[in-house]
């Protein structure tokens, strides 16, 4: 039977419970993710440079781009349900174990591509592999640490490893695309020797031959079950439509909007994931204050809103350094992720955990190719800013529908399995 939440929402924050989040295995959990997003965004960081230096078009490179994070974005969705079922079935640990081997060693092959063909290959690659990182450790750090806490340490992982977006965005703009690509592949490959004694979960173990684990058919056979999963996904869209569209391609969206002055793709997402580390720190926070995660997450929804509807309205004439304001700004609002991937762990059973929790941040991730496919058809009749927002529209409306419709979790035990 599915245990209830057990809301507390005047309970506060509490600094030494932070402190005892600080675990081993939260530390190296962190790590993880802070060379996950290093890997994940460098992409959108060097895009421009590495294809005009593979012969790219300056007029073509919106395009290629697009297809080639479509690439990436793929071997998420596929990694997402591979290593979340494995997660499941031979473990939290050894999942960590593979999936930074994978997509560090395709990151590191990326700075000797020369061709867009072999590019399209090992983004396709380094996706699978980074698809099995922050679902697989959320899962283990929410098993690992006491209710209480678990959300601190959700907290901790996800406000210092989107920081891992600010070094690749800081080292593509002091060194060749090339370089950050091999220094991103050996940051993986050193963070594997920190993960030799890492302790499996002590509720995987315990559930170990209950149920049938790892199962993604399991997220739709049953009715609810599969209303928590869509809806898990839904809330946490509006994160990447921000990351993937408004803050991906801020430089060709300011352009369009009028904004004065030269906008990088780098300087975008050096603002945009320095605000994100400030989201998901403080969202974390806010969730703990009040005891609820829907709370938190509509909270950090709305203030995302209001930063969309600036920058499609308010932006024509405005300099470069205002656009970039706001791109913190918007880093900020979707700042949720972690109380999002958080929220998700806390939804399903131990026998299926790892598999709805990875392949529900990577569908996430995921919903890029869609809107990506939606951009390139329709934004030469209609235009591109336009284009974009109709997709936030729809974007924003499914996530208020989700959250309306998800259960409270704050507290929840996750001792359980399901049937």
């Amino acid at each position: 039977m599915e245990p209830t939440a057990q809301t507390s929402p005047a309970r506060g924050v509490q600094w030494s419970e932070f402190r005892q989040a600080l675990t081993p295995t939260v530390l190296v959990a962190t790590l993880g993710y802070f060379v996950d997003i290093y890997d994940l965004l460098l992409f959108r960081v060097v895009r421009e440079p590495s294809l005009r230096d593979l012969g790219v078009p300056e007029a073509q490179t919106l395009s290629v781009g697009l297809t080639l994070d479509n690439w990436q974005q793929a071997g998420l969705l596929l990694g997402g349900v591979l290593w979340g079922s494995l997660g499941d079935k031979k473990g939290r640990v050894s999942v960590l174990y593979g999936s930074i081997l994978l997509y560090s060693v395709a990151n590191l092959l990326n700075a000797f591509v020369t061709s867009i063909g072999q590019y399209e290959a090992l983004r396709f690659v380094a996706g699978v592999g980074l698809a099995g990182e922050l679902g697989v450790a959320i899962t283990l750090v929410s098993e690992v640490l006491p209710p209480s806490i678990r959300g601190y340490g959700t907290t901790i992982i996800a406000t210092v490893g989107v920081l891992g977006a600010v070094v690749a965005a800081t080292v593509a703009k002091l060194s060749s695309w090339k370089v950050a690509y091999l220094v991103g592949g050996s940051l993986g490959l050193s963070l594997l020797l920190l993960r030799v004694r890492l302790a499996e979960s002590g509720i995987f173990a315990a559930h170990e031959t209950s149920g049938s684990r790892g199962n993604f058919l399991m997220l739709f056979t049953n009715t609810k079950r599969f209303g928590r999963y869509v809806g898990s996904i839904a809330m946490a869209v509006p994160i990447w439509f921000v990351i993937g569209l408004l803050i991906a391609y801020g430089n060709k969206l300011a352009k369009a909007l009028g904004v004065v002055g030269e906008v990088t793709a780098a300087d975008c997402i050096l603002f945009a994931y320095s605000g994100l580390a400030v989201g998901d720190l403080t969202s974390g926070l806010v969730s703990q204050q009040f005891g609820s995660r829907r709370k938190a997450v509509a909270f950090y929804v709305g203030l995302t809103l209001v930063g969309v509807v600036t920058y499609f309205t308010a932006m024509n004439g405005r300099s470069a350094r205002e656009f970039l304001g706001l791109c913190f700004f918007l880093g900020i609002g979707v700042g949720y992720w972690a109380m999002f991937m958080q929220a998700t762990a806390e939804q399903f059973g131990t026998n299926i955990r790892a598999t709805a929790t990875t392949s529900a941040s990577n569908f996430v991730r995921a919903a890029v190719i869609p809107m990506g496919l939606i951009v390139k058809t329709y934004s030469p009749s209609m235009g591109l800013a336009a284009i974009v927002q109709v997709i936030g529209a729809v974007v924003f409306t499914c996530a208020a529908i989700a959250i309306a419709m998800l259960p409270e979790t704050f507290g929840k035990s996750l001792d359980y399995v399901e049937e």
